[in-house]
């Protein structure tokens, strides 16, 4: 889900210039995200960090430590991370806002072209990091984010259930079909969907096997806006087959991503479409399962989306300096990586902890693995105009609703609509 490297811009200097650490002021976020608390944070030297539920118990050791070294107090403010991301791009401009968020980098264009983040200064310190990592947080030149996880979906198979990998999506459904006959298994095939948005992200691997794209890519690896290529004859293909896969039971719009989860820990089912996320409740339910490479469908490699996800500063910070120094010293220690990944199960950007834990656990290598061949999630602000029509579009499929080619051209022409508004 990335762009190609580019250098590090150095942070501004009214940012770091003559700042002392522990003079600093407090932060750009209040206790209540969405109220001024009066200045009492200022007087406190406080630093907010809105965070989700899952990633939050991480964290706290982490803020702990910056605070008995700093003096400076890491508030961690839960937020619902559906809305999070436009929460922050409304609220950072009135001062209302964190001083840092948690977010996946495919959200970056769409905040520096809101101007809420900013640049960082990771100096040599981006070497130690997965080179996709830095990638996927530079946005035209600048490095704005520190990586914390590198992360892609896989099939996992149950073992017990279908003990050997196939080779192409077609056994998978095979397979899937023969496990339901005999009543070994519920579900031929699970990837949880969302009931009235689908679902492009997961399902994108089965879309690129058919050599279906969202944006045109230029040599450097960047995205090129202008060049829509969805509408293209190898996304009426997938189209096509998304209509039949619905029809013959193998994608379900009715199966959430709760549902696919526990259907799969409950072993109703040889296969799920999933992330590493969901790897450590399917180890706690003693599932025997494999990690495998999504084999084609269409007869092109089935490329997941490749996202990062990664802390980012407020452009109206008013501690800028202890909010960088947190985000560089303390999330990008291994220490920090290790946190989050036991929180996540996502596999680290830091390039020493990942290769640390890749030797110990097949389950990060198979992930990394798959990873190489990944598809950047464009990280261009035209991607909030893509997503409704384009899953609105897969789940009438699913549904069996319309001629493909009608259904998706129409999504398509919707989309470039708003392109050019």
């Amino acid at each position: 889900m990335t762009t190609k490297l580019k250098r590090a811009a150095a942070l501004a200097g009214a940012v770091v210039a003559g700042a002392s650490l522990l003079a600093l002021t407090g932060c750009g976020g209040a206790a209540d995200p969405g109220k001024s608390d009066g200045g009492k944070d200022q007087a406190k030297g406080t630093v907010t960090l809105w965070v989700d539920t899952q990633r939050a118990p991480a964290l706290k050791d982490l803020a702990a430590q910056f605070k008995k070294d700093t003096g400076v107090e890491i508030k961690l403010v839960l937020k619902d991370f559906a809305t999070a991301d436009q929460d922050f791009i409304s609220q950072v401009p009135t001062g209302k806002g964190p001083d840092i968020i948690v977010s996946p980098h495919n959200v970056l264009g769409a905040y520096v072209k809101n101007g809420v983040v900013a640049p960082l200064e990771l100096g040599d310190k981006a070497k130690d990091y997965a080179d996709t990592a830095i990638q996927a947080v530079t946005y035209e030149g600048n490095v704005y984010g520190v990586p914390y996880s590198i992360e892609n979906i896989a099939l996992l198979r149950n073992k017990k259930l279908v003990p050997e990998a196939s080779q192409t999506f077609d056994e998978v459904i095979a397979k899937g079909k023969a496990s339901v006959a005999s009543k070994a298994a519920k579900y031929p095939f699970l990837v949880g969907l969302d009931p009235k948005q689908g679902d492009p992200y997961h399902l994108y691997p089965l879309q690129t096997s058919f050599g279906s794209t969202v944006f045109a890519q230029n040599p450097d690896g960047t995205f090129d806006a202008s060049k829509l290529t969805l509408g293209d004859p190898a996304g009426v293909k997938f189209a096509t087959a998304l209509k039949q896969w619905g029809a013959e039971g193998i994608l379900n719009a009715n199966i959430t991503g709760d549902i696919a989860l526990d259907a799969f820990t409950k072993g109703e089912s040889p296969y799920y479409l999933t992330g590493p996320w969901n790897v450590p409740a399917i180890k706690d339910a003693k599932i025997d399962y494999a990690i495998d490479p999504l084999p084609s469908a269409g007869g092109e490699p089935a490329r997941p989306f490749l996202g990062v996800n990664a802390f980012f500063v407020s452009s109206k910070s008013q501690n800028k300096v202890a909010a960088t120094k947190f985000l560089v010293d303390y999330i990008g220690s291994a220490a920090g990586q290790k946190a989050l990944y036991e929180a996540g199960g996502r596999p680290p950007a830091l390039t020493s902890v990942y290769d640390e834990l890749a030797a110990k656990d097949p389950d990060i290598k198979a992930f990394g693995d798959i990873g190489r061949d990944a598809t950047p999630m464009p990280a261009i602000p035209q991607m909030a105009s893509v997503w409704a029509d384009w899953g609105t579009a897969e789940l009438a499929l699913i549904k069996g609703q319309g001629d493909p080619a009608t259904v998706w051209n129409t999504a398509v022409t919707n989309i470039q609509a708003k392109l050019t508004q």
